[in-house]
């Protein structure tokens, strides 16, 4: 589990969420200092710097002798609204758009060519890991393919309420690498695959590669796939597996809750149900690592995904897959397609774990990618017109819905003549949907250039 944040900023995600829920609406008096002293158990100082901190946000304000209020005209408002209906399965055609983006190296920055700063003192720790471990060849091992044993991976996954074995682990080259492999194991042509809306388009990508259908669930950008739907849609079609982000989904940082998780668990027995679990954002939690959803799996049907390239590096392309009773296919197809990992890359990640370096890193940019959703979230209020927005507690990007009428897809071409690179949103899903939708990163800093493309 993460460390667990300030007492402060405990009672800021409350009194958030709490507004965010409109438990207070805009105008209500939120409880007095006094109050939140004697509910909540803390100190007049933590109470104050939560109240600040909300205030900076401008969500509260301050009104003399009569308390803290609920800002009157916020211009961020409620959660997203989400697709409600359900249509049949259907092959799946990815935009042209997706491929500039990723060419442009911009799926999680406005400014692709703005170039960073310092590395990471966690980043500088892993690649002297990476260098000794390539130090330490002897003889003529480097001609020689192995996977070292997991241990480390296991150690972390056991943590999070899955006693994994090494053998149960399968390394590729990254988590789409492995949602890949998990297709290609569990489907054939033709077959249909349910997955998230608004959901990650990578996995659209992969769906129209292997020539699958698509059937799309419908998504809260709060508490993830709709059950519900989920369930009529299993009744209706014969689905073969479902892709699934339990854990702080792309693009609005979906948290899926232990009743949810468990009703799917059920209808995957009950429809023999592949579940392909991408875990890619679980460890970015800021107050909270959630267990995988592999925990769950007891009658062997979960394949789980994941890999360090959104919570270490992007450039380390090391995933893993465990594939449930789909894993020695599994296993054939990644000698198919990759033949075999870098040993050295992965014994030097495995140092680096072991040596604490791993643990140091997330709790240092756990932190930051708070206090960088906060800095956008502010920013955000400055907008000339009035929003809504997720307010995730881990992930990397909230999902932005801007007023009807506003096409992202017509504002792209006209951004990237300024050099920014947007990402709209009907990109996260076939439907044709969320025409005025954006998924905005809080992955880098907010610098003056970045701040300055956001507005």
């Amino acid at each position: 589990m993460a460390d667990e944040p300030f007492r402060y900023q405990q009672l800021e995600q409350w009194l958030l969420q709490g507004i965010h829920d409109e438990r207070w609406k805009p105008g209500d008096r939120l409880p007095s200092i006094r109050e939140l002293c004697d509910q909540r158990g803390l100190s007049k100082a933590t109470v104050q710097h939560a109240l600040q901190r909300l205030e900076a946000q401008g969500l509260v304000e301050v009104r003399p002798k009569s308390g803290h209020f609920v800002s009157l005209v916020p211009t961020i408002t409620k959660t997203p609204r989400i697709i409600s209906r359900i249509e049949a399965p259907r092959p799946v055609t990815v935009s042209d758009l997706f491929q500039d983006i990723m060419r442009r190296s911009a799926a999680f920055d406005l400014l692709p060519d703005l170039h960073a700063g310092a590395l990471p003192p966690g980043i500088v720790v892993l690649n002297r890991a990476i260098g000794r471990a390539l130090r330490r060849q002897r003889g003529d091992d480097f001609q020689y393919y192995d996977e070292p044993a997991g241990e480390q991976l296991t150690i972390q996954l056991a943590r999070r309420g899955w006693p994994a074995q090494p053998d149960d682990l399968c390394i590729t080259s990254g988590c789409q690498h492995a949602l890949f492999l998990a297709l290609m194991a569990s489907c054939q042509r033709g077959d249909v695959v349910a997955i998230e809306s608004p959901g990650f388009y990578g996995v659209l990508q992969l769906l129209e590669q292997l020539e699958l259908q698509v059937v799309e669930v419908p998504t809260s950008t709060d508490t993830g796939m709709d059950i519900d739907a989920l369930e009529e849609i299993l009744e209706h079609w014969d689905v073969r597996a479902c892709v699934v982000s339990p854990a702080f989904a792309t693009p609005g940082g979906a948290l899926m809750p232990m009743d949810a998780r468990q009703r799917m668990m059920a209808l995957a027995d009950r429809y023999d149900l592949a579940l392909i679990e991408d875990d890619i954002y679980a460890e970015s939690g800021f107050s909270q690592i959630p267990d995988t959803l592999k925990a769950l799996d007891e009658t062997n049907r979960v394949i789980h995904c994941s890999s360090f390239s959104k919570v270490l590096s992007r450039d380390l392309r090391l995933g893993w897959i465990s594939g449930a009773r789909w894993h020695s296919r599994i296993l054939h197809l990644k000698l198919v397609t990759q033949l075999a990992s870098s040993r050295y890359l992965q014994q030097g990640v495995a140092d680096y774990i072991e040596e604490g370096g791993l643990t140091s890193h997330l709790r240092r940019q756990r932190g930051l990618l708070r206090e960088r959703r906060d800095q956008l979230l502010t920013s955000l209020q400055a907008w000339p017109v009035p929003v809504r927005v997720t307010i995730p507690q881990g992930g990397l990007a909230i999902w932005l819905e801007l007023p009807d009428g506003v096409n992202t897809l017509a504002a792209y071409p006209q951004a990237l003549d300024q050099g920014i690179v947007i990402t709209p949103g009907p990109l996260f899903s076939v439907s044709g949907e969320y025409t005025n939708c954006l998924r905005l990163s809080f992955s880098h800093p907010w610098d003056e250039q970045r701040s300055r493309a956001l507005s």
